[in-house]
């Protein structure tokens, strides 16, 4: 039986702040865990999720889908994990299990994705969650719950395309933002063996970048540095959410490169079709990653010593932690922790 008493943090409608609540979990289905959650990440997908940017938010709302806590209840055909053990949740919490992408190990593509988030019908900014058990990851020992918190969907989002696109090594590969995502996907491309060039509009990230495995800087308003590594990425990996300039980004891919869109902008991408064509380029998105892909990763970032810079704060705390995120004042993740 799921915990009857439960507490969180919910808005009660679009762009409200979060207030305590107290509810019931859902019953727990053959499948399911229940978890008490320690760590719970914060990333921009809350606050769309809060302002019902993609027009599928259920108020009131808990949000939260970095989750990392302890199993304390289990349905009848969990198998794999044990009472009392540390797992991990990202944004995807379930799925269908049945559909086209399911069958073939792609869940995060499920035809019935909309419903198959963490925080459906209630998140992680809370004491306790319920998922399917096929969607909580247990964690490598050693490995800190702040560090997982982030890494299972920031983390995530981009290893999956650099697994599918750069496994070998030996690519010239671009991070296009410098932030949640970008830090950690400069570590996952370098440890891959690939050469990185960080790009930012913000010239104070480049000793980081450089710290965090970038062998090259570039300022996005640079026109001479542009000109020099005109045609010379095999990728770029775009994780920002702002405007940018993608005519410049594909001259900046040789011949059949691929861009490769992590995050995104609220503006339309405008480019030279014949560009695309006749140097056979790619343009691609890259939806978080199935469950072999989590694996993978949690494996690989223990391994390679893979480390999100994150700030802890207590999870009663969270709207003062969201404030800072929609004004760029986290650097680079914040992790909201229970007493």
């Amino acid at each position: 039986m799921s915990t009857s008493s439960v507490t969180g943090f919910a808005a009660d409608s679009p762009g409200q702040e979060l207030k305590p609540v107290t509810y019931t979990l859902p019953p727990l289905g053959e499948h399911d865990v229940q978890i008490a959650i320690t760590h719970c990440g914060l990333c921009y997908t809350d606050i769309q999720g809060i302002d019902d940017y993609y027009g599928i938010t259920h108020f009131p709302f808990v949000p939260g889908h970095e989750v990392v806590g302890h199993v304390t209840a289990m349905g009848p055909a969990v198998e794999g994990l044990q009472m009392n053990e540390r797992v991990g949740v990202g944004w995807q919490g379930r799925a269908c299990m049945q559909c086209e992408w399911c069958l073939r190990g792609e869940e995060h593509l499920c035809d019935d994705i909309e419903h198959c988030a963490t925080w459906d019908p209630y998140g992680g900014f809370s004491s306790d969650i319920v998922v399917d058990s096929r969607f909580a990851y247990p964690l490598p020992d050693g490995m800190p719950s702040e560090h997982a918190a982030a890494l299972l969907c920031a983390g995530l989002s981009v290893f999956a395309p650099l697994q599918r696109y750069a496994p070998d090594g030996g690519l010239n590969v671009g991070v296009i933002g410098i932030g949640g995502l970008g830090h950690l996907a400069i570590q996952f491309a370098h440890a891959l063996g690939n050469r990185v060039t960080a790009i930012s509009s913000s010239p104070g990230k480049e000793k980081e970048a450089r710290n965090f495995g970038a062998d090259n800087f570039i300022h996005t308003d640079d026109t001479q540095r542009w000109q020099d590594v005109l045609r010379s990425f095999d990728l770029l990996l775009y994780t920002s959410h702002g405007p940018a300039d993608w005519t410049r980004l594909l001259d900046g891919l040789k011949v059949k490169g691929r861009l490769v869109l992590v995050g995104f902008s609220d503006e339309p991408i405008a480019f030279q079709p014949l560009e695309v064509l006749v140097n056979q380029l790619s343009i691609t998105g890259s939806l978080i990653g199935g469950r072999a892909s989590m694996r993978a990763m949690l494996t690989f970032a223990h391994e390679h010593g893979i480390e999100p810079m994150v700030e802890l704060m207590p999870m009663a705390k969270v709207n003062e932690a969201i404030q800072r995120l929609k004004t760029s004042g986290a650097r680079y993740r914040l992790v909201l922790m229970n007493a």
